[in-house]
C-alpha cells in the first residue's frame, strides 16, 4: 500500500485530535474530489513498518493526546489495500486501547465485498458513499456531499458521534 500524506495532529477529520492517514489508490474518481492527487494506487510512498511504527506512538502519545486513527484517501477500502489496512487496523486495536477509527470511503456498506466488510466490522465509524459535486454542502459534519452517510459501527463511535454533533448542534 501507498500513502500520500500522514497527520500525526488533524483536528478536521472526525472528532477531537486524531491521526490521519490518507492512502492511495481510488477507482471512484469523483468529480470535484478535493483528494485527485491520491487516485494513482503508486502516488507518495510505499507504508512500511516504520510509518505503522510512527502512527502507534503518535496515538499513545500523552501531549497532545489523540482519540483516535482517521483512514482516508483514496480509499482505504480499496481492495489493492485491504490487507495492509486491515494489519494496521489489528495492530492499532492491539497497541492503542481506546482509540477510535474511522474510515473513508467510496464504497457503500451494502455493496462491500468480505474483505472489505472485514475491515469494516473492526472501526468505529464508517463514512461511506462517493462524493457527489451536486449534493457538495460544505456545513456537513465530517463529509462533503448530503449522500455520503455517517455509520457507527461500535458504541464508541456512536458515542463520539452524538458528543460532536451535541457540541456544535448539528445533525447527522
Amino acid at each position: 500500500m501507498h500513502i500520500s500524506a500522514y497527520y500525526p495532529t488533524d483536528m478536521v477529520n472526525g472528532p477531537g485530535i486524531r491521526c490521519t492517514l490518507f492512502v492511495s489508490g481510488c477507482v471512484h474518481h469523483c468529480k470535484g474530489c478535493y483528494n485527485a492527487r491520491t487516485w494513482r494506487a503508486d502516488h507518495g510512498v510505499v507504508f512500511t513498518e516504520a510509518h505503522l511504527q510512527q502512527v502507534i506512538d503518535d496515538l499513545n502519545a500523552v501531549a497532545p493526546p489523540r482519540s483516535g486513527l482517521s483512514l482516508s484517501g483514496g480509499d482505504p477500502l480499496l481492495p489493492a489495500n485491504c490487507e495492509a489496512v486491515a494489519e494496521l487496523i489489528r495492530q492499532v486495536r492491539k497497541q492503542c486501547p481506546g482509540k477510535s477509527i474511522w474510515c473513508w470511503t467510496g464504497y457503500e456498506l451494502e455493496t462491500l465485498t468480505q474483505p472489505q466488510q472485514t475491515i469494516v466490522d473492526e472501526i468505529d465509524v464508517l463514512i461511506d458513499g462517493r462524493f457527489e459535486q451536486a449534493l457538495c454542502d460544505p456545513n456537513l459534519p465530517w463529509r462533503g456531499s448530503r449522500n455520503q452517510r455517517i455509520i457507527p459501527r461500535t458504541a464508541l463511535g456512536r458515542r463520539e458521534i452524538a458528543a460532536e454533533l451535541l457540541a456544535e448542534d448539528v445533525s447527522v
